[in-house]
Order: C-alpha cells, then structure tokens, then sequence
C-alpha cells in the first residue's frame, strides 16, 4: 500500500511539473527608453555652437531596436547636426546607430531659439527633449 501511494504521489508530482512547463518562449521587443543629456548652456550668440550630451537609455534590450532622431525648431534659427556630421534638417527622420551619442546646435540668428528633439522607436514610443537659448549680447 504504502509502495503504491508513493508511487502515485511521484505521478501527480511528474505531471504538476510537466503542466506547468510552458513551451512557448515570451521576447519582449517593447522597452521603454529615455533620452538622458548633460546639462546645456542657456546662454549663446550668433554663430556659436552648443555641444549636447546624450545617452539613450533603455528599460531592457532587444537586439533589433532600431531608435530615429529628428527635431523640430519653433524659435529662431539655428542648425542642428550629429556627432557624425550629418546636418538634421527640420522633421526629417535619421537613424541613431549609437545609445551614446552628442548633437552640435549652432545659433543662426539673434533672437531666442527653441529646438524639440525627438527619439522614436521602430514601435511608436517617442521621447522629446526641449532645448531653449536666450541670445548673449
């Protein structure tokens, strides 16, 4: 008896762990990111460039993320160009091939200037980042 109650328990033991074994393998592609900048002058004359630090930082990693940049410029005049000296032009999407990366903005003009970066993954995410300058006289 007790030989058979034992083995009935290992049978019922087997097949709980067998039941709750999944075979299916969950990928999450989705993470949240962020985009991380050192601090920027407020300050800037015509002609000036400004250096911008920036560290995109993710909640998790998927291999075939792919982030764009582009940026928008509501005040001013100004150009705005990555690390890799492509000159952004005003809404148009570039691809960011680093997480770690810096953005050079140079003052076209005398007046205040606003840009608003945006980072977009290729899952609909998007994160902007205001930048305002007051022109030094």
């Amino acid at each position: 008896m007790k030989k058979t109650l034992s083995y009935f328990l290992y049978t019922m033991l087997i097949a709980c762990i067998v039941c709750a074994c999944s075979d299916g393998l969950t990928v999450n592609q989705v993470y949240t990111f962020d985009l991380l900048t050192m601090p920027v002058p407020k300050k800037i004359v015509e002609n000036e460039t400004v250096e911008i630090r920036c560290q995109l930082v993710q909640e998790g990693e998927y291999s075939e993320a792919q982030h764009l940049i582009r940026y928008f410029q509501s005040d001013g005049k100004g150009k705005l160009r990555l690390d890799n000296g492509t000159v952004l032009l005003p809404n148009d999407l570039y691809p960011l091939t680093k997480t770690i990366f810096r953005l050079y903005y140079t003052s076209l003009c005398t007046e205040q200037q606003t840009i608003t970066v945006y980072i977009e993954d290729g899952f609909g995410q998007v994160v902007e980042k205001i930048f305002s300058f007051q022109n030094d006289k």
